[in-house]
């Protein structure tokens, strides 16, 4: 797992702390990236003590109810250095489904356009891109949002 997200940052200098509940999807992000942190970890209990430059829940936050997603924006913004990006993929309105993945059944939950944006203000990101549906991410919404020093507003 970590690529190709994970080998693109690499390739662009970034140093990487990688989080997941899956200690054999850890496991292999440790083999392939050795140099760089690789941490078992439920999101939902994240605290790293830290800030980042960048935060990316890229196809992992969907796979919480959308219960669990409401405190889940601050708890990024928590570990978000002022400026630093937060991405992340959401389906493009409230409810869960399950989908099939490789066989296996995969839960997908989200929150609606409303929500995220409102929860994304309280948390003092600015939405910078939002593509509802991306045919090129097989129908994943995709947020792009920047840590702001003040509650941001939507225009």
């Amino acid at each position: 797992m970590a690529e190709p997200i994970a080998a693109y940052l690499i390739s662009c200098g970034a140093r990487l702390t990688g989080i997941d509940s899956s200690p054999s999807l850890i496991g292999m992000c440790r083999a392939r990236f050795p140099e760089h942190e690789w941490i078992v970890c439920d999101m939902r209990k994240l605290d790293l003590g830290e800030k980042f430059h960048g935060v990316l829940a890229w196809h992992s936050f969907f796979h919480l109810c959308p219960e669990d997603q409401e405190p889940m924006i601050a708890r990024f913004a928590a570990h978000t250095k002022l400026g630093g990006a937060l991405m992340f993929t959401s389906g493009s309105s409230r409810g869960h489904t399950i989908a099939e993945w490789q066989g296996h059944p995969l839960y997908h939950g989200s929150l609606d356009t409303v929500e995220y944006e409102e929860l994304l203000t309280e948390s003092r990101f600015k939405v910078i891109d939002h593509v509802v549906q991306d045919p090129t991410c097989g129908e994943a919404t995709i947020w792009l949002a920047q840590m702001t020093a003040k509650s941001a507003t939507f225009t």
